[in-house]
């Protein structure tokens, strides 16, 4: 019998009290077969925080973390307890989504069906507006963007079917034991945002492939913020994981865009009031200390390396779509950027 580890975002604030009855009651409603156990991460845990957990989560494992030590930590904390036990696959769910019923059960028969498939996200559609799409797979930038593929469009029955993508929201993400074995956990660098992106990536990397499972659907809930702080992490980690993933030659063919790109990230920061978190960014990278994890990190994913940039650059877009931040000068910008991707990827051949 196949068993899963369940693993619910960390819980911080008051998180557990707006979505947990949901999410919860939407688990234990799956009408998969196998064995499952639950796991959950209570960052900066107060008495108050951990005693609804364990009445609302009786038969849960809690781990209990005395700061709030991010999102990718929080995972690896629930993730690192689920390694103990020996599980076929272990699954990440956000506490502000609901499943339905035969979610888990086709995510998994999504996994069984190549064994070169290392990670499956659901199809995740708006709570607030059913009909609309939350994500189909998550696309990446090849400056490092990454958004929501088919974000608040209306889902077209007809495109049932299993494909690539370049990796799967964090809100839903199964992968295989034997591929987090052989990959790792979670980037805890990175602290919150892009983890996901960059798990998916080093799946890639390693020879393996990261799929939506379009009949298996689940509701997300959550809201972006624009908020600044939220944008320093988006900025800083998007730079973080294209420094880790890509082959030296295609960093040094990306420069110029990246410099243009920068620029023009001043412009917009200036416009936002957003200047102070940018600058937090360059500090960010100027830092040597920084420089010893980014040379470590990189070292640590390359070694992973089966295939060429080559062949999975088809699943990178030259086109930003960031549904969070509408601005006319990346509209116009986008073409531009398309085409010089379109033509720097005629040279990659490594």
């Amino acid at each position: 019998m196949q068993k899963v580890a369940i693993i619910i975002s960390p819980n911080w604030g008051d998180y557990a009290k707006k979505y947990l009855d949901d999410c919860i009651d939407s688990i234990n409603k799956q009408d998969w077969h196998g064995q499952s156990r639950i796991f959950i991460t209570d960052n900066e845990t107060s008495e108050e925080s951990f005693a609804y957990l364990k009445k609302k989560l009786p038969q849960v494992e809690i781990i209990r973390n005395k700061n709030n030590d991010g999102y990718a930590k929080g995972c690896n904390d629930s993730i690192r307890a689920a390694l103990k036990y020996d599980f076929d696959y272990l699954v990440i769910f956000n506490i502000h989504t609901i499943l339905k019923s035969d979610c888990l059960k086709n995510m998994i028969e999504t996994a069984n069906k190549d064994d070169k498939i290392g990670a499956v996200q659901a199809r995740m559609m708006l709570w607030s507006d059913k009909e609309k799409i939350s994500s189909l797979g998550n696309s990446t930038h090849f400056l490092g963007f990454g958004y929501c593929a088919g974000y608040k469009k209306k889902f077209d029955e007809k495109n049932l079917k299993v494909r690539d993508i370049f990796y799967p929201s964090g809100s839903s993400f199964l992968i295989k034991k034997e591929i987090l074995d052989k990959i790792g956990l979670l980037d805890e660098e990175l602290w919150m945002y892009n983890e996901d992106q960059d798990w998916g990536w080093r799946i890639w990397l390693a020879g393996y492939r990261c799929v939506l499972a379009s009949n298996a659907v689940m509701y997300n809930k959550y809201d972006f913020l624009r908020s600044t702080k939220k944008y320093y992490w988006m900025d800083r980690n998007r730079i973080i994981v294209i420094l880790k993933n890509y082959h030296l030659l295609t960093l040094i063919l990306i420069l110029p865009a990246f410099i243009i790109m920068e620029l023009g990230l001043i412009l917009f920061s200036l416009k936002t009031g957003w200047i102070k978190e940018k600058i937090k960014v360059w500090f960010y990278f100027l830092n040597p200390a920084k420089w010893i994890y980014l040379f470590k990190a990189r070292r640590k994913t390359q070694r992973l390396r089966k295939v060429k940039d080559k062949q999975i650059i088809h699943l990178i877009t030259g086109k930003i779509w960031y549904q969070e931040i509408d601005d006319i000068k990346l509209r116009l910008i986008n073409p531009i950027f398309n085409l010089y991707w379109k033509i720097i990827k005629r040279l990659i051949f490594w």
